[in-house]
């Protein structure tokens, strides 16, 4: 019997051959651990509040707050990108605030 090689679906850069990725199991009430090297990462402990987001078919997981510009201006201007005055960035900053915490 000669033996095949291990075919991967996915190729990882080199750097990661000798490393594992962090892996959480899903509880039958559909919590998960969030693994200590992630945690470190990004400074949360019991208590924290961590953010979903979807990109595509990737999930998007932050320390609640935590906005890089690009988030912002996708969320503000994704129907319209076009340059933006100081007050058109406030203004579109209250406004996505007033609905994404608007009771339902």
């Amino acid at each position: 019997m000669v033996a095949r090689p291990r075919t991967s679906l996915l190729t990882l850069p080199w750097y990661y051959a000798g490393m594992s990725l962090p892996q959480s199991k899903l509880t039958a009430q559909g919590q998960i651990s969030v693994p200590a090297a992630i945690r470190r990462k990004l400074g949360v402990g019991p208590g924290s509040v961590l953010e979903w987001d979807e990109e595509g078919d990737n999930v998007i997981v932050r320390k609640a707050g935590r906005y890089s510009f690009e988030d912002i201006r996708r969320a503000l201007f994704a129907k319209r990108p076009r340059p933006r005055t100081d007050e058109e960035l406030k203004q579109a900053i209250g406004r996505h605030i007033r609905e994404k915490h608007a009771r339902r």
